[in-house]
């Protein structure tokens, strides 16, 4: 670290001077100015790390602690892409004198594996793009002054596991009404299991798509300003993913799971759950005790109005005669309506179209009674605008085709970003079973153990440390005892 630092000072702080002399010669040039410190400060970043590392290996090298056990093999080089840009530096393969294994002890101390290319932050810098880019457009935001793949892209998107709720339950909320909105994406396949499976249906429309299945949970509605007509959700918390089949009760399970953690549920009068009445919406009441289900307000209206819209004139006093026979009447009372409107149809595929409608409403009557009568605790559903905000926007409104595992893990991605979610601790929580180097069950001496002898052993450096020639400056000396001491070798 000291030689970079010295090597910035002798050079560094010249091109600088020079960018500042450049600059005061032409203020209005600002770009360029701004363009030269951001290179230089880059390339001083870039060496300190560079240095950094290979000055931890030549101390696990010349270690007295390792050579009982360690010998060294050769050494290689390495590239790690990092969020300022890719570092080269220097690391030696080691064999255990016991086992015979090699292993290159600096990547143990880094804790990534030997073939790894990014280091944490740019893997973090790469999601947050990801999520809301393009893949492409992911791999060359990763890096300030480097580029990865899209297929790099996708291989860490498809490999990502999403963390589980914490079984440490804060205090618990207790609120009168609960509100569950859900509803679907419909995401278009390359292939549904291998490419060039894709069967072509009538209308010559390929059977491609998967669903996208989006819940979200909130304590209700609220302006988002005092003065504003515009309005948010209160604490919504999202799930997202593609759960198809027996996976379908696992979505719900996660839903119940967040909702007994942070809710007091014997304290909630009410759970509504505003949806268009799909089977695997409804199914969710089996998994959570005490849902009320709720025809949302987009798909009442809409097929109200397919059945009206032949009317003309008459148009609002038949739906509201259909409001009220939704409201206060019965199945029978809204049935006749339906008839009546049926032989006021002029063509046959009008009709079909009021039937067709009105056997949608029979079929969610209770929900769309609901929607109608509890005005004042049931409240408007979203789920058809946060289908486009949350999953539409990034996955299905330009012409995009996708494998299923890469719908599931943007879908859920996409959830732990609208949830407010690190991506670095996300790229933390990762599982990465680093492969046993040398034998580690017959080890008689671990990586952590020699940076633990060396840490005592260079504790005797002060001394040194303090004898540093005077002409070094005080940023240097810090620098050095950082070598010595805060990295522990």
């Amino acid at each position: 670290m000291i030689k970079s630092i010295q090597q910035f000072e002798e050079s560094g702080i010249k091109k600088l001077e020079k960018i500042i002399e450049s600059f005061m010669k032409d203020p209005k040039d600002m770009a360029s100015f701004v363009y030269g410190i951001r290179d230089e400060v880059i390339a001083l970043g870039l060496d300190l790390i560079k240095e950094t590392l290979e000055d931890c290996n030549q101390m696990l090298c010349d270690s007295a602690k390792r050579k009982q056990s360690w010998e060294v093999v050769r050494t290689d080089g390495k590239k790690l892409t990092t969020c300022l840009g890719t570092v080269c530096f220097e690391k030696t393969l080691f064999r255990n004198k016991q086992t015979r294994k090699t292993a290159y002890l600096l990547d143990r101390i880094l804790g990534i594996e030997s073939h790894e290319r990014l280091t944490e932050d740019a893997e973090a810098k790469l999601l947050e793009e990801a999520v809301q880019t393009s893949y492409r457009k992911a791999g060359e935001e990763t890096s300030l002054t480097d580029r990865v793949s899209k297929q790099t892209v996708k291989n860490k998107l498809h490999r990502l596991t999403f963390p589980q709720l914490e079984e440490t339950k804060p205090e618990k909320k207790a609120v009168e009404f609960l509100y569950i909105d859900a509803d679907e994406d419909h995401v278009s396949l390359q292939f549904k299991e291998k490419k060039g499976d894709l069967e072509v249906g009538e209308n010559n429309w390929k059977n491609n798509c998967v669903l996208a299945k989006l819940v979200y949970v909130y304590e209700g509605i609220e302006p988002e300003s005092p003065k504003s007509k515009r309005h948010k959700l209160v604490n919504p918390h999202y799930f997202s993913g593609v759960y198809e089949g027996a996976d379908n009760a696992k979505l719900w399970d996660e839903v119940y799971a967040y909702l007994d953690s942070y809710y007091d549920l014997k304290k909630v009068k009410k759970i509504y759950l505003n949806a268009d009445g799909g089977t695997w919406i409804q199914s969710g009441k089996k998994r959570i005790a005490g849902i009320t289900s709720v025809l949302d307000e987009f798909h009442l209206q809409k097929y109200l109005l397919k059945m009206t819209s032949h009317l003309k004139d008459s148009v609002d006093d038949a739906r509201k005669e259909l409001c009220d026979a939704i409201k206060s009447g019965t199945k029978a009372d809204f049935q006749e309506v339906v008839e009546r409107l049926k032989v006021c149809a002029e063509t046959e595929a009008t009709e079909k179209r009021i039937e067709e409608s009105g056997c949608y409403i029979l079929s969610n009557w209770t929900a769309a009674k609901i929607r109608l009568k509890d005005r004042e605790t049931v409240k408007g559903c979203s789920a058809e605008g946060h289908v486009s905000h949350v999953l539409s926007s990034r996955m299905s409104s330009r012409p995009m085709g996708w494998s299923r595992t890469g719908v599931d893990k943007m879908a859920h991605l996409r959830a732990y970003y609208w949830n407010g979610g690190d991506m670095l601790e996300l790229v933390r929580q990762q599982e990465q079973e680093l492969p046993v180097a040398a034998g580690a069950e017959n080890e008689v001496l671990s990586c952590e153990s020699i940076l633990r002898w060396e840490r005592h052993r260079h504790n005797k450096l002060g001394k040194y440390i303090e004898s540093i020639n005077h002409s070094v400056s005080t940023e240097v000396k810090k620098y050095a005892w950082f070598n010595a001491h805060i990295w522990g070798l």
